[in-house]
């Protein structure tokens, strides 16, 4: 009597831990994500068809890429998973052939895949390779590889109005920090933000791609000339998505403008709003002195 009444005790405890468990391993890791972040594929969507060899592009909303090790807070790596399912996403993420880590920050990357019928996710983890908290993660789309098909994402695009390259439609860039009317140090990290658009390095001629430039208390330079490059406009030609900068003392006007291989922004122009910050030593804003009120003296 005994040994059939245990079991039936312990069945609903035993599928409450597994419940726990399989919601734990969805929930992310120790690192949070902001609200709003997302991960996705730059020119590529379910169904299309790509040769062997293609060029994925990865995007991303509401974070900054920072290479694995990297103890900075927003930030992440990419990770590519194939003909895999979405895996654990409180642990490590695995490295093999179907999970293939981006550990230096890369935003693009060429792969190879047997002709057929693939699967291919993203997954954005932490400096520990662990998914964040909510999980960043795009949707499983499905792909078919072909001979001799060129992929959407790399069909080359003609130039646009005076030799200046097209941008795709929506395409944007803003700032993850600082945000407008913020408090900043004299040597910030200025995190750039970029939708619908990947980064390559200066030099680098592929369609719907280009790299950032930061405009110092300046107005917009000439759209259909190479950005000047000077202390008022900072290049970062490497495919930087973040820069520490330096800044005096006081207020100054801030705006991200994108550009093509050769520093020449696309048609229509990519570039944020202007936004203003307050430098101060701190990186606090100024403490408020509040006044000493003398009250009349009395005699009693």
């Amino acid at each position: 009597m005994m040994n059939r009444f245990l079991p039936s005790v312990l069945v609903p405890f035993i599928a409450g831990l597994m419940h726990c468990h399989a919601a734990q391993a969805q929930a992310g890791g120790p690192t949070p994500s902001p609200a709003g972040a997302a991960v996705y594929f730059i020119g590529l969507k379910d169904g299309d068809t790509l040769p062997p060899k293609t060029t994925l592009h990865f995007g991303l909303r509401g974070m900054g890429v920072a290479p694995a090790g990297s103890d900075r807070a927003n930030s992440g790596h990419h990770h590519l998973i194939i003909d895999a399912p979405t895996p654990a996403l409180n642990v490590e993420t695995p490295n093999d052939f179907q999970h293939l880590h981006f550990g230096a920050g890369q935003t693009e990357a060429e792969i190879s895949l047997t002709p057929g019928e693939h699967t291919l996710q993203l997954v954005f983890a932490d400096k520990n390779h662990v998914p964040h908290s909510p999980p960043v993660i795009s949707e499983r789309i499905k792909v078919k590889v072909a001979e001799q098909t060129a992929p959407a994402a790399a069909q080359t695009a003609p130039p646009a109005s005076g030799g200046r390259q097209p941008s795709p439609k929506d395409a944007k860039v803003y700032f993850i920090y600082p945000k407008n009317g913020a408090y900043i140090s004299r040597n910030p990290v200025i995190r750039f933000g970029l939708l619908n658009m990947g980064v390559a390095p200066a030099g680098l001629e592929k369609p719907n791609t280009g790299h950032h430039h930061l405009l110092i208390d300046t107005e917009m330079p000439p759209l259909d000339k190479p950005t000047p490059n000077d202390f008022n406009h900072l290049h970062f030609g490497a495919g930087q998505t973040e820069a520490k900068i330096t800044l005096p003392v006081g207020q100054h006007k801030l705006r991200l403008l994108f550009a093509d291989a050769a520093h020449v922004p696309h048609d229509p122009a990519v570039y944020s709003e202007v936004i203003t910050v307050n430098v101060t030593e701190s990186g606090q804003p100024p403490r408020k002195r509040y006044k000493r009120r003398h009250r009349p003296w009395r005699s009693y």
